[in-house]
């Protein structure tokens, strides 16, 4: 078997209702190489170029959410600085013209690029007995994909600070307490938790969720008024094309009929 059978072996994939489950499958602990994050961005690309998806679900099997990047292949030669593909570490760390959202279901330990893949997610709903942690530090690395960009952006500083300089363990419910999470609940939960965010998030209007992700993207850094101003410039593209699509018409006019929108994403 090829390397890239194993991997898409790796990552499964099943669409339903307009949501697209992407489950990493690849014991002991579903660490990440090269060719793994490859078939991650495959799924990613299929849930961006699909019209009837609408939204990703994204889990692990067994103990681990993932473990990170994988050390075997590290030692066996995959270079600390490899390409993992258009998508970055693991697919999703930089595919930052995604459109639609993804949901990490987090079932298990998210340890290095794991932590960093939940990061990268729009909503996170945790396990109960999760915990979190960037241990690189202690491997001499740093957490690169996303850990040192991401983490200071949602956590204190000072709380993101220790976490990368330190490796400590994060429980899901600290995660829940700071913030970084939107849910925990008992793992016999998690899916069907993930699934009922992620039905209401079928339910809006797609070119109204893009514009969601890229207006937070591009004003992250931006003051209150900055941010009005970039909206207001027109180099907002999905805001823009929300603006005069037909769906933010329908959305009043079904509001106004008393009767579910259809959405057309246009």
């Amino acid at each position: 078997m090829t390397d890239s059978q194993t991997a898409q072996s790796a990552v499964r994939t099943q669409a339903q209702d307009g949501i697209l489950t992407i489950t990493l499958d690849r014991p002991k602990a579903n660490a990440i190489n090269v060719a793994t994050s490859r078939a991650l961005y495959a799924a990613f690309v299929q849930l961006q170029d699909d019209p009837s998806l609408r939204v990703a679900i994204l889990t692990g099997t067994g103990r681990f959410f993932s473990a990170g990047w994988d050390l075997n292949a590290a030692a066996q030669g995959e270079a600390i600085n490899a390409d993992h593909g258009p998508g970055g570490f693991a697919g999703l760390t930089e595919f930052f013209s995604l459109s639609k959202p993804v949901i990490a279901a987090v079932n298990g330990l998210a340890f290095g690029g794991g932590f960093e893949l939940a990061l990268a997610a729009d909503l996170v709903v945790a396990a109960d007995h999760v915990e979190f942690a960037l241990p690189e530090v202690k491997l001499g690395l740093v957490a690169d994909s996303g850990g040192v960009q991401r983490l200071p952006r949602r956590l204190p500083r000072a709380i993101a600070t220790e976490l990368l300089m330190t490796g400590r363990r994060m429980s899901a419910q600290e995660a829940l307490q700071w913030g970084l999470v939107n849910r925990v609940v008992p793992a016999e939960q998690l899916m069907a938790t993930a699934q009922e965010l992620a039905a209401q998030l079928v339910q809006a209007a797609p070119l109204a969720l893009a514009a969601v992700k890229e207006v937070l993207r591009e004003t992250e850094s931006l003051s209150v008024a900055q941010a009005y101003t970039a909206m207001r410039s027109g180099s907002i593209a999905s805001y823009s094309a929300m603006l005069t699509s037909e769906d933010a018409q329908e959305g009043p006019r079904a509001f106004g009929e008393r009767r579910a929108p259809r959405w057309r994403g246009s």
